[in-house]
């Protein structure tokens, strides 16, 4: 398939290239670092931010991405279902 953007520089404002489930975990960190989450069913996401610190609870609405870099998120306090990140 042609891809006629292939030379061009990724940054943080271009579309995602690539897409994973995300299974909450309280003990593993995600194997790749999002640019941002989706949810399939609205809560909250416990996460760990890419930067490091203590874990915080942020809201996640249906079909709007977070744009968070985040290393893992956690089974306990997260609430949003069908969990998706992109990068």
């Amino acid at each position: 398939m042609a891809d006629a953007f292939q030379h061009h520089a990724v940054g943080m404002d271009s579309p995602a290239s690539n897409a994973a489930s995300i299974t909450p975990s309280n003990t593993d960190d995600l194997p790749h670092v999002p640019r941002a989450l989706y949810a399939l069913g609205e809560g909250n996401v416990r996460v760990t931010m890419r930067g490091g610190g203590d874990p915080v609870v942020l809201p996640i609405l249906v079909g709007v991405p977070l744009p968070v870099r985040v290393s893992r998120v956690w089974a306990s306090g997260t609430t949003a279902t069908g969990l998706v990140g992109i990068w």
